[in-house]
C-alpha cells in the first residue's frame, strides 16, 4: 500500500487509483475506543482503510487490528467480501503496520467488530458499485441490468465479466456518494461459519509470531527486573554474567515514569535466548525497592475490605436505600473478595526492534501497534514517521499486549547495542511483572420486603484504579470502572452505588473483560443470596428482579434491552434442563451479564463428591447482535469458559514485601484438559447493530459456578479462587 499518498479527507468515499497494478479504494473511518479516558488513547482519528483489487482477480484486503486467535483477521475482512459478492477463495489479508491512516487499531475492549462493522460493509459496496459500474459502460447496458455474483459482473443476458478483467476501466470512474447495501437475508458469508483466513498457516507452522521473527546480525535480550513494582537499580556487578558462554554485553535498560515506560532493569544480551537468561541468572543486582516494599496482599485485602464497610463515594442513587433499609422485612448483607490476575498469555511478552539512527522498525505481537509507535518515537525523540511497527500474530494477549513497555525496552537496548535485538520475557517474568487486574473488596446489602421483592440494593467496592497507571496517586475508579454496577439491569426502587478508596502497589491494567469480572460475580452470587432469603426459585427470582422490558440508553447510543437479557437467562436454563431432574448430586448454577453491549447467560451443571468440584456441562447463549462469524463467536465462548474457570479454580496473584508470590504455571495454574466440561453455546440470531464477543463471556463464569455449588453443598463462597477452599 506505500504507492498510496495524501489522500484527501472530504467524507468517507476518497478516491480511485492504480497501484502496484491494482484498483485501491480508500476511506476514512471515525472511531473510539471504550478507554477513551486513558491518555494513551485520542478519541478521533482519521484513518483510511484499503482495498486493492488486482487485475488477475486477487483481492488484497487490509486487517487493520491484532490477530491473536479471535479471528479477527477473517471477520472483518470477510465483511468487505461479502458486500462485494467477492470469491473468498479469491482473497489475500495483509496485516497493516501500526498507523494512524488506520484509524484506533486498539485491539481491545471487544469492539474491532462493532466499530468497524458498518464502514466495512460501506466499503465492500462501492467497489461492487463501481464494477458493476465499469461492466455496464464496456457493453453500453444500463447498469440496472448488472449485478455482481461470486467475483463476476453478470448482465441478464448471461454474459458475464471476472472481477480483475475491470481493473483498467474502473479505475478512472468516479466513486459514488451512496450506495445500497445488501438485505441481511442475502449475506454470503456475514453470520456463517466461514473458515479463517490463516488456517492453513496456523497449522503448517508458517505463520510468524512474535518469538518467531528473526533478521540478520540480531542479538537476543533477557532483562532483570527489580522483584517490587517501580523499584530501582542501586548497583550491579555484571562480571559473572559476561563469564556466561554466549554473553557478550550487560546494559542498564532506564526506568521510565509513564504508565507504558519500562520497569527498568539489566539487560543480558547474548547470542541466543538461553545464554540471555543464564548470563541474567548469574547477575549480581542490589535493589532500592521503594515505597511498595510493604505491599503484602493479606493487609491490603483488610483494608479495602475495611473501607467498603464505611460510607463511600456515592456514584449513583435512586430513591432512598436507607428507607429501604428500615422499612425492610429482611436484609442481607455479604462481603466478596477478589485477587490480582495475570494475564499469562501462551506468548510471552516479546519484541525485535532495530533501531538505525533516527529510524526504527518493530516487529512486535502488540494489541496497540500505534501507542507502540508513539512510545517508541518518544524514547528515541524522533518523529513518528521514522518508526514502522510490524504486527506479527500474537500467541494470546488479553489485554497485556496493549501495554508497550516490553517493546521501549527492546527500543533502549537496540539502541544501546547499535544494531537489531530480541527481547524475550520468561514466563516468570510475565507473572511477576505483569500489569495486574485488580484486587477487589465488594459490599451489597439488600433490602426485602414482605412479599420477598427486593427493594433496597447497595453495591459498595473498592480496587485499584486502572487510572492510577496513567496518573500517580488515583485511587477512586474511573467512570467507566464504576459503570458495570451503575448499570445494573434490574428494577428495584431504591438503588445506591458507592465507591471506596484503594491505592494501587503494582501496575494495574486492563485483562479480558476488565472490571465486570468483580462486579458480575458480586451481582450475580448476591442475587441468588437473596433469592434463597426470600425462598424462591433462583431463576424466576432473577427474571422477577430484571422487571418489565424496557431499554436503558449506554454510551455510543447502544442500549441494554432487559427483554433480551432475559430471553438469554431464560434460553440458556432451558438449554441446561433447568428445573429438571439431575443426575444425584448435580445441580445448575445461573448468572446473567451485560457487558461490552451484549446479552449473556451461563447455565453450569456441577457435581461436589468427596468435597472436590467438577464442571459438567456448561450452557451459553449470546446475543451479540448480528453474527459475523458463527465459528469464531463459538469459539470465544468457548473460550470464555475455559478462562473464566481458570480463574474461579486457580486465579490468584498476591505480594510479600512488593513482590510477586506465583512465578508461573505450577503456582499460577490453568485449567487442565481433563477437567474441561462440555460447553455448549447458542447464538441468537438478531440484525441488530453487532456488539463485543471476546470478553462479555467471561464474567457469568465463576458466579453460576459458584451458585451452583450452594445449591449443592449449601455452603456459600464469596472470595476466589476455589481452590482456597479446598474445592478443587
Amino acid at each position: 500500500m506505500e504507492p498510496i499518498k495524501n489522500i484527501s479527507r472530504r467524507g468517507f468515499l476518497k478516491g480511485i487509483g492504480l497501484a502496484s497494478g491494482g484498483l485501491v479504494l480508500a476511506s476514512t473511518v471515525y472511531s473510539f475506543t471504550s478507554f477513551d479516558s486513558e491518555e494513551e488513547i485520542s478519541s478521533e482519528f482519521n484513518p483510511n482503510l484499503f482495498v486493492q483489487l488486482n487485475s488477475d482477480g486477487t483481492l488484497i484486503l487490509v486487517a487493520s487490528r491484532s490477530e491473536m486467535g479471535q479471528g479477527v483477521r477473517t471477520s472483518l475482512t470477510s465483511v468487505i467480501a461479502d458486500e462485494m459478492e467477492a470469491d473468498w477463495d479469491k482473497v489475500i489479508v495483509k496485516q497493516a503496520t501500526g498507523d494512524s491512516k488506520y484509524g484506533n487499531q486498539n485491539t481491545d475492549g471487544s469492539k474491532s467488530v462493532r466499530l468497524l462493522f458498518q464502514k466495512m460493509r460501506q466499503m465492500g459496496a462501492t467497489v461492487k458499485t463501481v464494477l458493476i459500474t465499469a461492466a455496464a459502460k464496456s457493453w453500453s447496458v444500463p447498469v440496472a441490468e448488472c449485478k455482481a455474483e461470486n467475483h463476476f459482473i453478470i448482465h441478464t443476458s448471461g454474459k458475464k465479466i471476472g472481477f480483475g478483467d475491470l481493473v483498467d476501466l474502473a479505475k478512472d470512474l468516479e466513486v459514488p456518494e451512496k450506495v445500497a447495501l445488501k438485505s441481511p437475508k442475502d449475506f454470503k458469508y456475514i453470520g456463517k461459519t466461514l473458515p479463517s483466513i490463516d488456517v492453513a498457516n496456523l497449522s503448517n507452522g508458517s505463520a510468524v509470531f512474535g518469538l518467531d521473527k528473526r533478521i540478520p546480525d540480531m542479538k537476543y535480550a533477557a532483562i532483570e527486573h527489580c522483584p517490587v513494582a517501580h523499584g530501582t537499580v542501586k548497583s550491579f556487578d555484571k562480571a559473572a554474567a559476561l563469564k556466561i558462554q554466549g554473553v557478550i554485553d550487560v546494559v542498564e535498560v532506564p526506568k521510565i515514569n509513564k504508565a507504558f515506560g519500562p520497569l527498568g532493569g539489566i539487560a543480558v544480551i547474548a547470542l541466543n535466548t538461553w545464554a540471555a537468561f543464564k548470563g541474567r541468572d548469574a547477575l549480581a543486582v542490589e535493589w532500592e525497592n521503594g515505597t511498595n516494599a510493604s505491599y503484602n496482599s493479606e493487609n491490603y485485602m483488610e483494608t479495602i475490605t475495611a473501607n467498603v464497610h464505611k460510607p463511600g463515594h456515592v456514584e449513583k442513587s435512586v430513591g432512598s436505600v436507607d428507607d429501604a433499609f428500615s422499612s425492610a422485612s429482611k436484609s442481607i448483607e455479604a462481603t466478596y473478595q477478589l485477587p490480582h490476575l495475570a494475564h499469562a498469555p501462551m506468548e510471552v511478552p516479546n519484541a525485535v526492534v532495530s533501531v538505525s539512527g533516527d529510524t526504527c522498525e518493530v516487529w512486535a505481537p502488540v494489541q496497540s501497534p500505534q501507542a507502540v509507535r508513539r512510545e517508541v518515537a518518544n524514547f528515541l525523540n524522533t518523529d513518528q514517521s521514522n518508526v514502522t511497527i510490524n504486527v506479527t500474530f500474537l500467541g494470546g494477549g488479553f489485554g497485556r499486549k496493549a501495554k508497550p513497555d516490553f517493546v521501549v525496552e527492546a527500543t533502549a537496548i537496540s539502541k544501546s547495542i547499535g544494531g537489531p535485538v530480541q527481547v524475550v520475557w520468561s514466563r516468570e517474568d510475565d507473572i511477576q511483572h505483569s500489569y495486574y487486574h485488580t484486587v477487589s473488596a465488594q459490599y451489597m446489602k439488600g433490602a426485602l420486603d414482605s412479599n420477598g421483592n427486593v427493594s433496597g440494593w447497595l453495591h459498595r467496592f473498592a480496587f485499584p484504579t486502572i487510572g492510577s497507571t496513567f496518573k500517580a496517586g488515583s485511587n477512586l475508579p474511573q467512570a467507566w470502572e464504576a459503570r458495570s454496577a451503575k448499570d445494573v439491569p434490574y428494577d428495584i426502587p431504591n438503588m445506591q452505588i458507592e465507591t471506596g478508596k484503594a491505592d494501587a502497589h503494582v501496575r494495574i491494567g486492563w485483562l479480558r473483560s476488565v472490571i465486570n469480572i468483580p462486579h458480575g460475580f458480586a451481582i450475580n452470587v448476591f442475587a441468588d443470596e437473596l433469592a434463597h432469603e426470600a425462598g424462591k426459585d433462583p431463576l424466576d427470582f432473577r427474571l422477577d428482579l430484571i422487571g418489565k422490558d424496557r431499554l436503558q440508553e449506554t454510551k455510543d447510543a447502544y442500549k441494554y434491552d432487559t427483554a433480551k437479557l432475559k430471553h438469554v437467562l431464560k434460553t440458556a436454563a432451558k438449554n441446561a434442563g433447568y428445573g429438571k431432574p439431575l443426575p444425584e448430586g448435580h445441580e445448575i448454577g445461573l448468572a446473567v451479564h451485560y457487558s461490552f453491549y451484549s446479552h449473556i447467560a451461563a447455565a453450569v451443571e456441577v457435581s461436589v463428591k468427596d468435597g472436590q468440584l467438577k464442571v459438567h456441562r456448561v450452557h451459553m447463549v449470546v446475543n451479540c447482535g448480528t453474527s459475523i462469524n458463527k465459528d469464531t463467536i463459538k469459539a470465544q465462548m468457548e473460550g470464555s469458559v475455559i478462562f473464566g474457570m481458570s480463574l474461579a479454580y486457580y486465579g490468584k496473584i498476591t505480594a510479600k514485601d512488593g513482590a510477586i508470590e506465583q512465578s508461573n504455571f505450577h503456582n499460577y495454574q490453568m485449567l487442565r484438559m481433563k477437567d474441561a466440561p462440555e460447553i455448549h453455546v447458542e447464538i441468537v440470531e438478531s440484525n441488530d447493530k453487532p456488539t463485543g464477543v471476546g470478553e462479555p463471556g467471561v464474567p457469568v463464569i465463576a458466579p453460576a459456578i459458584v451458585n451452583a455449588i450452594f445449591k449443592v453443598t449449601g455452603k456459600r463462597y464469596r472470595s476466589l479462587p476455589l481452590s482456597d477452599h479446598g474445592l478443587v
